[in-house]
């Protein structure tokens, strides 16, 4: 099965059957992708974030893929300043690629009390896509091994 199908496969478990939000989501497939063990602490904050999701501040999608830049940039031996280097270029790109950094611009129509569960499956497999691919690259630079789990 190829990447594309095991992110959309876990997308949806999580979010249909473990009704996880999409910064939790990105953190458990990213760590499982790159080999990574992620401390519950690390879920149990990012859970949290799922607020900033409602008042429709930064996405989750972008914090998932940023808080997990940062675990893998020390992984990899990065300075900080690389690791803050690396997330701010990711957040560029993310925004040139989705057109926004914020849960009300991207959220397929928005906020809406009738609206159905899990709006942003789609774009959530392919910014968890363009997160592996932008932190492939990354490690691949410093020569890391980033593993293909999945």
């Amino acid at each position: 099965m190829d990447r594309q199908t095991l992110v959309h496969n876990r997308v949806h478990t999580y979010y249909w059957r473990d009704d996880l939000n999409c910064a939790v989501t990105t953190l458990r497939i990213l760590s499982e992708y790159f080999s990574v063990d992620i401390h519950p602490q690390v879920i149990q904050s990012a859970a949290g974030l799922h607020g900033a999701g409602y008042y429709g501040a930064q996405c989750g999608l972008v914090e998932g893929g940023l808080m997990f830049i940062g675990i893998m940039g020390h992984r990899i031996s990065l300075a900080e300043e690389e690791i803050v280097s690396a997330c701010y270029d990711f957040a560029s790109l993310f925004e040139e690629r989705f057109g926004s950094l914020l849960c009300r611009e991207l959220r397929p129509e928005g906020f809406h009390p009738d609206n159905p569960p899990h709006l942003c499956e789609q774009i959530t497999n392919d910014a968890i896509l363009f997160a592996m691919d932008y932190i492939d690259e990354m490690a691949g630079r410093q020569g890391a091994d980033s593993g293909d789990s999945l």
